[in-house]
């Protein structure tokens, strides 16, 4: 491996934030899950949770380069069929589970702690979350909007709030001094990077892990 790309390897793994995830459930649309993907790379979130309860074909969400503009293949992304097993995997890692649902006791995404451990879930297109898994998160938020439609595609409210999630942590210095990574973890993150990056070169591709 070229000393450059080692480099990129090892500074990209330093901003990662093992204590922030996104859940999206049901979501039908390949492009709409890459561009999540994209954004979760970017702010530094390495695992992605997929919870399909309504046996979606897995070519539809099985994404390629083209979707995700190669970020697919530095995540670690997990698939659940079974809600109760995703969010026993959730509770095991993360303190705070939050929603994107309009309900009477919804808050601003701006008055969220997202310094905190914490896992966002995002619902389908067409019909959101579902009542069932709205029941096993710890509360739900809104992004503000004023205009006559009250909804924003799944991928630009993931933008959103995951933009938001990155100010609270650079403010609070967890992509420098404060990082939430232990050296360990850090670590952890560079040798998978090494694999991964060489096992592109040898023509295999992510999976999907449950």
């Amino acid at each position: 491996m070229e000393e450059k790309r080692k480099a990129l390897i090892e500074k990209v793994a330093g901003f990662r934030q093992p204590n922030l995830t996104v859940v999206l459930e049901n979501v039908h649309d390949s492009h709409n899950i890459g561009a999540v993907m994209r954004t979760c790379d970017s702010v530094g979130i390495q695992t992605v949770y997929l919870l399909n309860t309504q046996n979606i074909p897995l070519k539809n969400i099985v994404l390629g380069k083209r979707t995700s503009s190669g970020s697919r293949k530095w995540l670690d992304v997990h698939l659940f069929q079974d809600r109760a097993a995703c969010f026993t995997a959730l509770r095991q890692k993360y303190d705070k589970i939050y929603s994107t649902h309009m309900a009477a006791d919804a808050v601003s995404l701006y008055e969220l702690d997202l310094t905190e451990s914490v896992a966002l879930v995002f619902g389908n297109e067409r019909d959101g979350i579902t009542k069932e898994t709205l029941a096993l998160c710890d509360g739900n938020f809104l992004i503000p909007q004023y205009g006559f439609v009250q909804s924003l595609n799944i991928s630009v409210s993931c933008a959103i709030s995951l933009y938001e999630a990155l100010r609270q942590r650079e403010n609070a210095g967890f992509y420098a001094e404060n990082s939430p990574l232990t050296p360990l973890e850090r670590q952890s993150i560079v040798d998978d990077f090494v694999e991964k990056h060489e096992s592109q070169r040898r023509g295999k591709k992510p999976k999907l892990e449950g």
